[in-house]
């Protein structure tokens, strides 16, 4: 079982409504009728998003990791709960539609640099709680084609793409190109231009669970950034 410690708005946001309509699951635990979204019938999306039908509507700041000996899951959501407790939400992020090389997400519209320090906080605040990768862990994530750098950061923290690296992002596709990848950012543009419109509040704090390898995550807690920043 592997958990990740990610950013979704509230389960009633609009913004979760409509990626839920897109990836035709919730990680909340409803269920999600199939619709037609941007031209694409949910049988066509299927094998567009697959890996981001998998994870779920998130934006990733520490990313899934197996627990430590002598680590809980009780206590990864008590040392959530106080973390939140004692950090402020930062400022509304506004979020754009974006090309990632070759697969689409929500991005920030500009600097963020607020999410990015908190991601590199959250990142250190919850190492204690990952175990080590194995060999075939470090092997799946293709270290011979990481720079010596990201490989370090792969092997120190467990993941490559943090602190300088770090890209938030919300994904919504799988890798796509051609004439298929025009015709999902124009599906995605449809999807949410809208909703994405005005900054989206960062006020909480997630830990989305695997319950086995290969499983699709489910949001396992919520928890709200609560302190006061002073």
């Amino acid at each position: 079982m592997r958990y990740a410690i990610y950013f979704t708005p509230d389960a009633g946001h609009p913004l979760v409504r409509a990626a839920e309509a897109w990836l035709g699951r919730s990680v909340f635990g409803r269920s999600v009728e199939a619709t037609d979204v941007g031209g694409f019938s949910s049988d066509a999306r299927a094998g567009l998003i697959a890996s981001a039908i998998r994870y779920g509507f998130h934006g990733t700041l520490k990313a899934p990791f197996r627990l430590a000996a002598g680590r809980s899951e009780e206590g990864l959501v008590a040392a959530l709960d106080r973390f939140c407790a004692e950090t402020a939400p930062i400022s509304p992020v506004q979020l754009k539609v974006s090309n990632l090389d070759g697969f689409f997400a929500l991005t920030p519209a500009g600097p963020a640099d607020e999410l990015n320090a908190l991601a590199a906080t959250v990142v250190r605040q919850f190492d204690p709680f990952r175990a080590p990768l194995t060999e075939a862990e470090i092997a799946r994530r293709q270290p011979e084609r990481l720079s010596p750098h990201h490989r370090d950061l792969l092997e120190t923290w467990g993941y490559p793409y943090i602190f300088e690296a770090f890209r938030f992002h919300m994904t919504l596709s799988d890798r796509l190109d051609g004439e298929t990848a025009r015709a999902v950012h124009c599906a995605l543009d449809e999807q949410f231009e809208a909703l994405v419109a005005d900054p989206v509040a960062f006020d909480r704090l997630a830990i989305f669970a695997e319950p086995a390898p290969g499983a699709p995550f489910i949001c396992l807690h919520q928890a709200p950034l609560a302190g006061t920043g002073g």
